[in-house]
């Protein structure tokens, strides 16, 4: 749905910049370049704020939130322009698909830095387990279709796990300026608290984590029926 309407959107939305792009010469791979130094400059908004800010100070966490935000609008911008503007090239999809995955271990290490640096050792790993899942998830998907298989099913593509991210990031700074950094939900008799200011961002991750792996392994047995038992496919195209 995500991509059926709401890439549709924006796409009508970002049309007049596209237009003024083309205009102005600017490239596919230009923009795909500056969805990376965004991402970079993500991380280094997380890292600052682990070396520098205080524990309770989410601010830098809701502004990598927008920096990641912004960056995945380049990576739609991209494409579109290349559709648009008669770019397309298939050294230009290759750059686009390593430039994104780059991006994205980029911006989960800043996560990761950012986390342990400030002893959310728990939600770490998960960030960490996320980076994992989403890495494969573009891996099957791209190792699949080198086999001949069109494999893009599954939830967690790369437009949901940057929404997430970016927007669980910036409601943890939101939320951290109106209840406070230190605000904390407790259960009687649990030694621990159920909720904190950072769980806006780090609940999200933690969903993702489990959620993006699943993709990855849904992908996995979907391109395996497909691998191994052509002639089903076959059959149900003819009955189609």
């Amino acid at each position: 749905m995500l991509k059926k309407y709401g890439q549709i959107l924006v796409y009508k939305i970002i049309e007049p910049l596209i237009g003024l792009l083309i205009k102005l010469g600017i490239t596919p791979n230009m923009i795909t370049s500056m969805g990376l130094i965004l991402n970079f400059v993500a991380m280094l908004i997380l890292i600052y704020g682990a070396e520098f800010g205080a524990r309770n100070d989410y601010s830098y966490v809701g502004w990598a939130g927008f920096t990641i935000l912004l960056a995945g609008l380049f990576d739609m911008i991209d494409g579109r322009l290349a559709r648009v503007g008669n770019m397309a090239h298939p050294f230009g999809a290759l750059y686009d698909s390593v430039l994104d995955r780059y991006s994205e271990m980029v911006m989960f290490l800043g996560i990761c830095y950012y986390l342990v640096a400030q002893d959310f050792f728990l939600s770490s790993i998960f960030a960490f387990i996320a980076m994992i899942g989403s890495v494969m998830v573009s891996y099957t998907r791209a190792r699949a279709e080198g086999l001949g298989v069109n494999c893009s099913v599954g939830l967690m593509q790369r437009p949901e796990r940057i929404l997430i991210i970016g927007i669980s990031a910036i409601a943890c700074g939101i939320f951290s300026s109106v209840a406070g950094g230190d605000y904390k939900v407790f259960v009687d008799f649990l030694p621990f608290g159920v909720f904190e200011t950072i769980s806006v961002f780090t609940m999200p991750i933690a969903i993702l984590a489990v959620l993006s792996n699943i993709t990855a392994l849904r992908r996995l047995m979907y391109s395996r029926e497909r691998l191994l038992y052509p002639e089903k496919q076959d059959k149900n195209l003819k009955r189609a």
